[in-house]
């Protein structure tokens, strides 16, 4: 028998299929509709939850619709991934060390990128 543990979705698996889902809809969606669009056997109180948790961390907004909430994401799939990369850079006290290994660990392309973005002053 398998164990339970080896059974889970990856963390934050869930909710990057939810986000996925919402940003394909293109328009605020309620747990039932998000759930009807992932196809995947999750209970809507599950697609709940995680919508809950979304909104706690700030990734999505939600409107009064009935008696319960319709949800929409506040920033597109690359807004998030920036977002992230913040999160992961402030759990660090050294950024200055962090900041130095990622740049090292670019490809030259993205290296490139960087640099060009750098120089620009749009960022």
């Amino acid at each position: 028998m398998a164990d339970e543990k080896d059974e889970r979705r990856p963390a934050g698996e869930l909710e990057a299929t939810v986000m996925a889902a919402l940003w394909a809809a293109g328009a605020p969606q309620t747990p039932g509709e998000v759930q009807l669009s992932l196809d995947t056997g999750l209970a809507r109180t599950t697609v709940t939850t995680i919508l809950t948790r979304l909104h706690d961390k700030g990734v999505v907004e939600r409107h009064r619709q009935g008696r319960g909430y319709a949800y929409f994401p506040v920033q597109d799939a690359q807004g998030l991934t920036a977002r992230r990369m913040h999160t992961e850079l402030a759990r660090d006290g050294d950024r200055e060390t962090v900041l130095a290994r990622f740049v090292a660990q670019l490809s030259p392309d993205d290296e490139r990128v960087l640099r060009d973005l750098l120089e620009s002053g749009e960022v």
